[in-house]
């Protein structure tokens, strides 16, 4: 996910060198004659990566020149992407770190590290006053609970404690 200019500065420039990549190796008979199935694979990894960096320059785009007249909606699958949304919402706000901070009363040094980190340094209550001062509300109240999931990380937990492998639990 691109989160400010510079990241999307950066980004222009690796979708030209990519581009650049592709063509040169498009143009590479040899290598193509030689070894097809690695000059397949490393082709396909650089369309791969193009083809991500597109979408997510796309993506940033539509945030930066979204009209802040009208709310936008942003899709959230699960609390895992609540992070990318506030991200999101702040972008589309069309408000600074700085000014995200300054809204939230604290160092922009603090708001930097929870972009960061994607909101993993934050504690609940500051995810919830960084969504109040983004206006970020969710229209939708459903909550699927997994017995399947709980099961599954159950045993994968037993499955590590049983080989000695010491794990904090993160969301």
């Amino acid at each position: 996910m691109i989160k400010d200019g510079l990241e999307y500065r950066v980004s222009q420039e690796w979708v030209i060198k990519f581009k650049q990549s592709i063509a040169a190796m498009d143009n590479s008979f040899e290598s193509k004659i030689n070894d097809y199935e690695r000059w397949q694979l490393n082709r396909s990894a650089l369309q791969c990566h193009l083809d991500k960096l597109i979408q997510e320059i796309a993506e940033y785009e539509k945030l930066i020149n979204c009209d802040i007249s009208q709310p936008i909606k942003i899709k959230v699958n699960s609390l895992n992407e609540l992070p990318f949304a506030l991200i999101k919402a702040r972008i589309a706000a069309k408000i600074s770190l700085d000014e995200l901070a300054s809204r939230l009363g604290i160092d922009i040094e603090r708001v930097d590290e929870y972009e960061k980190t994607n909101y993993q340094c934050a504690s609940f209550a500051e995810i919830l006053e960084v969504s109040t001062v983004l206006g970020v509300e969710f229209e939708s109240g459903m909550v699927r609970v997994d017995f399947e999931e709980i099961e599954n990380v159950k045993q994968t937990i037993l499955n590590w404690d049983r080989k000695g492998v010491n794990v904090t639990a993160t969301t």
